[in-house]
């Protein structure tokens, strides 16, 4: 019998439809992702896609932390933003 994975964090997202792009992202390489956000409700009110104040967590199966940061251009130096601070 194996293991069931858990979800895990992959990355903070600074926005929903960041996140929604990255799910969609990830699902097209064939990695299960989804998304936990704290504050649903952006900066500027409900309609606003823009910044969410605690960020958005997005989520895939322990395993493929790795795979999916690789998938999303998270690793490489020349493209990986700042860390997120959930407490700024």
């Amino acid at each position: 019998m194996t293991e069931r994975a858990h979800w895990a964090r992959a990355t903070t997202c600074r926005s929903i439809l960041e996140a929604e792009l990255s799910v969609q992202s990830l699902e097209a390489a064939g990695i299960p992702a989804r998304f936990r956000a704290h504050d649903a409700v952006g900066v500027f009110g409900p309609g606003f896609q823009g910044t969410v104040p605690r960020g958005v967590d997005l989520l895939v199966p322990s395993p493929l932390v790795q795979e999916a940061r690789e998938v999303l251009g998270l690793d490489d130096p020349q493209t990986t933003p700042p860390p997120h601070d959930p407490a700024a």
